[in-house]
């Protein structure tokens, strides 16, 4: 390769006394040293001349620029010792083969010791066959691959005897010969003890360029040869990680990767502004033209939902697979009310307590047959929900038959909402379901199929109409998004995002991470007939604390301005009408606030001492860092559809 660059290649160095014909030939007129070895090179910060001990011993001084070193080849054999496989030392290969390789492991081609190319593509062609038909498949008939089978034999060659300089063995941490000669000397004989005392292949290569030679050598000095030697154990991963691909992070936007919704590219090209949530990057609203700012695209999308349907990407939202026949007791511990009594087809809306019996999170469980269920969790506490069901398996309740494992990211979850959702549904669905109230009643789930493809449905709805969501598959995604606005065409369908999403929930008095946020309990959120009394759960007992059953603790309500015009702020702090504010005068905080296109003024929820009490009357909403002061009324945290007539089309 050298040569045909156009470099001047002044020597082949080879210390092997027979040289193979091809090696000569493809030297051409280049001078071979046959039985040679380089003992000495010369220059500081770069080499400028080698010297050349030739057969006889003659010494010859050579003039270059760059010295090649060809070590061999060591097969990649870590994948194999992971389970608890060894090494075995092969004289032939000069190098460590697979041995003892784990049960249903087969090591073919290069990892096996064929080294040619030919025979590596022959073997991996019939271990292929055999791995698909292990599998219970008949593998396809095909020629494999041909290659001619260049030579690869190796004469072992470790140590340049007689050198006047030291000899680095591991070329990234310095290790020299001398270095072993020392550890052997001191006692560190053992190949573990020989890493650590040399830090002999701790680099990033682990080893790969070094162990081997270093092995021999101490071999050498000890009198034993390499299988009595031994080697270390190798350690995951296989293949090291690039330093480059750590290079930066853990500062600034990268501190976390950045996680993407299954649409992203889908609602991306609709022209849809994002925002973080959490590690997600989500779709917050779709401008059309036309729209100046945000708040006209939002009120469009949520008058288009209470009006005809939109769709929403939920798969962010957590997603649990739980099976096996103990899940609803498991789900009676871990959630506040009960869920044994839960039907196969059917969700229910759980609450889950910590240990000191505050709310840790909300969601719902379907139950698909006799010992399948799907948990759905916030999206900012999926990872740490998982978390609490795994110790509760694992540390409380080992006993129970229970196996869990989360399923986020596998399926892609589209909610249809509004008065035409189960129209475009049924399109959708055609005749693999009913989709009527007698068919698919609320907070049914049933399990269908568009075409080839599986489909979850449920019967759920965030936005108090009538509502479905509907999960495939997350490699189908775009498919389905695509599908459902065709269905949903001559409905006017249109997406809507996690803005126009958080507007209808306030409407309807749903809770969310503003209300979720830690400090609550369940009585403080409207959910304390939740909590049953007929059974032991997770945070039972704490939750019966003096201070968390006080009256005079800040619940959940609705405010609206006395004046229609005036925008509310989250945050404001609620104080009684004519009080001075201070710290004392404090009575609760608005949590969240949304421009209502429905009434067409701003809406909120809060949390205020003795708030259900309280409804009718008036309370000052003051936030004095935005220079706010404005009378409330508190009203019903629920402002639409009271009676849920629509959420029950």
């Amino acid at each position: 390769d050298l040569l045909a660059a156009g470099v001047e290649v002044t020597a082949v160095i080879d210390t092997r006394a027979e040289i193979d014909q091809a090696v000569r030939t493809l030297a051409g007129s280049v001078k071979v040293f046959a039985g040679g070895a380089v003992v000495d090179a010369h220059g500081s910060h770069r080499v400028s001349r080698i010297d050349v001990r030739a057969a006889d011993g003659s010494i010859s001084p050579l003039p270059v620029d760059l010295l090649s070193v060809s070590g061999g080849f060591n097969p990649s054999i870590g994948l194999a010792t992971h389970l608890g496989g060894k090494g075995e030392w092969s004289d032939p290969h000069a190098a460590f083969l697979p041995s003892m390789r784990p049960r249903g492991m087969t090591a073919t081609g290069a990892s096996a010791g064929r080294l040619a190319l030919g025979q590596c593509l022959a073997e991996g062609a019939t271990a292929g066959a055999d791995a698909a038909r292990a599998l219970g498949f008949t593998p396809t008939t095909g020629i494999a691959p041909k290659s001619g089978d260049e030579p690869a034999a190796v004469s072992a060659f470790f140590h340049v005897k007689g050198a006047r300089q030291k000899a680095f063995v591991d070329f990234q941490n310095d290790v020299t010969d001398k270095d072993i000669a020392l550890a052997a000397r001191e006692g560190f004989v053992s190949v573990e003890h020989l890493k650590r005392y040399t830090t002999l292949g701790m680099a990033t290569d682990q080893g790969k360029l070094s162990n081997v030679t270093g092995l021999a050598i101490m071999a050498e000095l000890t009198g034993r040869t390499i299988p009595e030697t031994g080697t270390t154990r190798f350690r995951p991963p296989a293949v090291p990680v690039a330093i480059g691909a750590f290079a930066g992070l853990h500062r600034g936007k990268e501190f976390k990767p950045t996680r993407l919704a299954p649409s992203h590219a889908w609602a991306k090209a609709q022209g849809a502004v994002f925002v973080e949530t959490g590690q997600w990057l989500r779709a917050q609203w779709y401008p059309v033209p036309g729209e100046t700012d945000w708040l006209q695209s939002v009120s469009r999308e949520v008058a288009a939902v209470r009006r005809s349907v939109g769709v929403c990407d939920v798969s962010t939202l957590g997603k649990i697979g739980l099976y096996g026949p103990d899940v609803g007791a498991f789900l009676d511990r871990v959630y506040c009310n009960t869920f044994s009594t839960l039907a196969v087809g059917r969700a229910r809306y759980g609450l889950m307590l910590r240990e000191d019996g505050f709310v840790m999170d909300d969601g719902t469980t379907a139950r698909f047959g006799p010992q399948s269920y799907v948990m759905s969790t916030t999206t900012v506490n999926a990872a740490k929900v998982m978390q609490h069901l795994e110790y509760c398996h694992q540390v409380r309740w080992p006993e129970l038959d229970v196996a869990m494992v989360s399923v986020t990211e596998q399926w892609a979850q589209y909610a249809v909402a509004g008065p035409r959702s189960r129209e475009v549904l049924q399109k959708l669905l055609g005749d693999a379901a009913d989709l009527s109230d007698a068919g698919f009643p609320y907070m049914g789930v049933g399990e269908f199929h568009l075409g080839a493809v599986p489909a979850q449905v449920f019967r759920l709805s965030f936005s108090g109409e009538l509502a479905y969501e509907i999960a495939v598959p997350a490699r189908y995604c775009a498919s389905l998004v695509e599908a459902l606005m065709a269905a949903g065409h001559e409905f006017g369908i249109v997406p809507y995002g996690t803005e126009a999403l958080g507007v209808m929930r306030i409407e309807k008095g749903h809770v969310a991470g503003n209300e979720l946020n830690g400090q609550t309990i369940a009585n403080d959120l409207g959910l304390g007939r939740m909590m049953s009394k007929k059974k032991d759960y997770i945070g039972r007992v704490m939750a019966g604390r003096p201070a968390l059953v006080d009256p005079e603790r800040p619940t959940l309500v609705g405010f609206q301005s006395v004046d229609p015009t005036l925008r509310l702020r989250a945050g404001a702090h609620f104080i009684a009408v004519g009080a001075t504010p201070s710290p004392q005068a404090d009575e609760g905080y608005m949590t969240s606030v949304a421009f209502s296109p429905s009434l067409n003024r701003w809406i909120g929820l809060g949390l205020l001492r003795r708030g259900p009490e309280r409804i009718g009357h008036r309370v000052r909403g003051y936030d004095p860092i935005r220079n706010g002061d404005i009378e409330l009324e508190i009203v019903s945290p629920v402002f639409i559809d009271p009676e849920g007539a629509r959420l029950h089309g």
